[in-house]
């Protein structure tokens, strides 16, 4: 009796709930299951905009498959960096598709969703990568490693400001209060700074994931890669662990913005009706935004790679425009 007291106190100081660990659950199932298949979407929807048959949705799934068989073949002469680079990357992505607010406002600890918690963790995917590119000591992997911290130096404050525009009214940091929050005033998505914002977190998204006109995933041109530039020496299960890494980045960035600025649809109680509807919508916002991403890339060309820290530049001036919005235009 005793025990059990003590361990029901304790559950409540850290947070942590029974009926939170199945969302969180059910978050990561969702995320994990559905990534590949909505990078395969897009690559039907380019295809058939291009005028190509194209390689079916499952190729994802199959690629990833086909990887995990292989034997991973390593650059002489790299270190542990080299190797623990895509279980960061992986990691840290899935722990985010555990923590936001995708399925329902509750999460798995009251406060993990922090705004600055979750960039920090971005982040950290994206170094482990870049140190992993620098790590083999090859041309094209120095390139690409100097290049992806460069956006990213200048993408992280832009979701910064981006999401502290949405949270000033909110008097929180942490996403599902934000989300919360317009759940209960849903006049807040009109106004001056959530459309500021959202702007702001599109730019984020498309520099984030490596889409056009920042970088073109498709490519394999020494002399535009970013990505993959800091990739090329991965293969076999390390290579799938990558891919998945960015289907599931991708995943998560457009399910974070549906979200923040569209969040109706995500369940706010625990119960299994709610939560199996909240997975339902939030695939079909995902879905929604992924092709609409992916027919924008069939009319832009990549740009130069000067010219990528002026986009960049203009959505950090937008979410710093969303910040002043919310604090004067209350």
């Amino acid at each position: 009796m005793i025990g059990t007291e003590v361990g029901a106190v304790a559950a409540a100081a850290s947070g942590v709930t029974v009926g939170g660990v199945a969302v969180s659950l059910v978050q990561l199932a969702a995320v994990l299951g559905s990534a590949p298949l909505l990078v395969g979407v897009m690559r039907q929807v380019r295809a058939r905009l291009e005028g190509r048959a194209g390689a079916g949705v499952g190729q994802p799934w199959r690629d990833l498959r086909k990887l995990s068989r292989k034997e991973s073949v390593r650059p002489e002469g790299s270190s542990w960096v080299f190797v623990g680079a895509p279980l960061v990357l992986l990691g840290s992505t899935l722990f985010l598709a555990t923590v936001l607010p995708f399925v329902s406002t509750l999460s798995l600890t009251d406060g993990v969703s922090d705004l600055f918690a979750v960039v920090a963790v971005l982040m950290l995917g994206t170094v482990a990568l870049a140190l992993a590119g620098l790590d083999t000591g090859t041309a094209f992997g120095g390139m690409g490693a100097s290049r992806e911290v460069t956006i990213a130096a200048l993408v992280e404050p832009t979701i910064l400001l981006a999401v502290f525009a949405l949270s000033v009214r909110v008097g929180s940091s942490n996403l599902a209060d934000i989300v919360q929050g317009t759940l209960t005033a849903p006049a807040r998505v009109l106004s001056p700074g959530s459309l500021l914002a959202a702007v702001a977190f599109a730019v984020v998204i498309i520099a984030e994931t490596g889409r056009l006109p920042v970088d073109n995933p498709a490519t394999h041109l020494e002399l535009t890669m970013i990505h993959e530039a800091m990739v090329l020496e991965y293969s076999g299960r390390d290579l799938g662990m990558i891919e998945l890494a960015s289907a599931v980045r991708l995943t998560v960035l457009l399910g974070l913005g549906a979200n923040l600025f569209f969040p109706w649809g995500i369940a706010t109680a625990l119960e299994p009706l709610a939560l199996l509807a909240g997975v339902a919508v939030f695939a079909l916002k995902v879905l929604a935004l992924g092709v609409a991403l992916a027919g924008f890339e069939v009319f832009v060309a990549k740009w130069r790679l000067f010219r990528v820290p002026e986009l960049l530049a203009g959505s950090f001036l937008f979410g710093l425009l969303a910040v002043s919005a919310s604090y004067f235009l209350a």
